[in-house]
């Protein structure tokens, strides 16, 4: 059984077991679940895997529109088995990406336009399986096969500099989760990643402040910083000087 579909949940708890394995994503709205006695929420950043004949509650939480997969090994391939196998060996919460919510809003456009089409939705449901068991599976793979891309790191964020970075968008460049990258990134460079990125920002500013003629408002928006006075502050506060008396010496 592969079956695509999209619902509102009920504000009423419910609570039952089925055989299939079931995967719930928010296209709008939250729901509350509890599997096997783990809490969590579904939104549009966070889903559900509920494994087969496991024991589950959940309540909508006011308005919500919901894309379901429900899901049954019987009758699948060799990798679809070890697909849903390794997806649903444990009840989880896995956060979803930028990416993934464009990809989920699509699907969920898609199917509700043509859910008619069992091919359709069946060729949709697929992509969201596969494209977030790469999310949490392909990651580790990643982490076995070497150390960090530094270069690469640096590549980015030079490129990206003047505006804000999130260690999520870095974990996704270095394809690692956001707390696999953190650890790794901490054990080879010797700073967080939020510490990395504020050093970087400061060299570009010193950099530039010594080797040009902009005025300090360009200098700040250059590096990411949301103002001249938040560039000021943030160098007298780790590097001892002010942008004015950087240029001067």
């Amino acid at each position: 059984m592969f079956e695509a579909r999209l619902a509102s949940l009920s504000d009423q708890a419910h609570h039952h077991a089925h055989g299939h394995h079931q995967l719930v994503m928010s296209l709008s709205g939250r729901a509350e679940f509890e599997v096997q006695g783990r809490g969590g929420e579904v939104c549009r950043m966070r889903a559900c895997l509920v494994p087969g004949d496991v024991a589950h509650g959940f309540a909508g939480i006011g308005d919500n529109r919901m894309l379901i997969l429900d899901l049954d090994e019987a009758g699948t391939g060799p990798q679809d088995r070890d697909l849903l196998a390794r997806l649903f060996e444990a009840p989880r919460y896995p956060t979803l990406d930028a990416d993934f919510q464009h990809l989920l809003s699509y699907a969920g456009a898609e199917i509700a336009r043509y859910g008619h089409d069992p091919l359709l939705a069946r060729a949709l449901g697929g992509v969201l399986l596969r494209a977030l068991h790469l999310r949490l599976f392909g990651e580790e793979r990643a982490t076995r096969g070497g150390p960090l891309d530094l270069a690469r790191l640096d590549a980015y964020i030079g490129e990206h500099l003047a505006r804000r970075i999130t260690v999520v968008e870095l974990a996704q460049v270095a394809c690692l989760s956001p707390s696999q990258f953190h650890a790794q990134f901490k054990d080879r460079v010797g700073l967080t990643p939020h510490q990395y990125l504020l050093r970087q920002r400061l060299d570009r500013a010193a950099r530039l402040l010594r080797e040009s003629d902009l005025p300090l408002v360009r200098v700040a928006g250059e590096c990411g910083f949301s103002s001249q006075s938040a560039l000021t502050t943030t160098m007298r506060r780790y590097l001892g000087l002010t942008p004015r008396s950087l240029r001067r010496g």
